[in-house]
């Protein structure tokens, strides 16, 4: 009976002690996001297409993952689209800045 109650209480701690292991990636989620709406201010959508399209498609996928609790799989995909949303911020200004430049007057 007691060797029974210790390995029960064995594996509630084991089971308990596996969901603490994995923490919440929000500050990964909330750079993201950040980096993301900069990039849709930025007009990065027609000025970097390409780029902004995978830094929605990582959002996307971090977003979704986070919420089925998948937290590794969300921060890996929240740090890529932070990555592609920051390059294609980045490009769309470069575009943007050139333009104004170059533009006869």
């Amino acid at each position: 009976m007691l060797k029974q109650l210790i390995s029960l209480a064995f594996i509630a701690f084991f089971l308990g002690a596996c969901g603490l292991a994995t923490t919440r990636p929000k500050l990964e989620m909330r750079l993201a996001q950040t980096a993301f709406l900069a990039a849709k201010e930025s007009k990065a959508q027609t000025l970097a297409p390409g780029l902004f399209r995978k830094a929605e498609f990582y959002y996307l996928k971090a977003k979704s993952s986070y919420r089925r609790k998948y937290f590794n799989k969300a921060k890996q995909y929240a740090v890529l689209s932070q990555k592609f949303a920051e390059k294609a911020e980045f490009i769309s200004r470069r575009k943007a800045a050139l333009e104004i430049t170059t533009s006869p007057q």
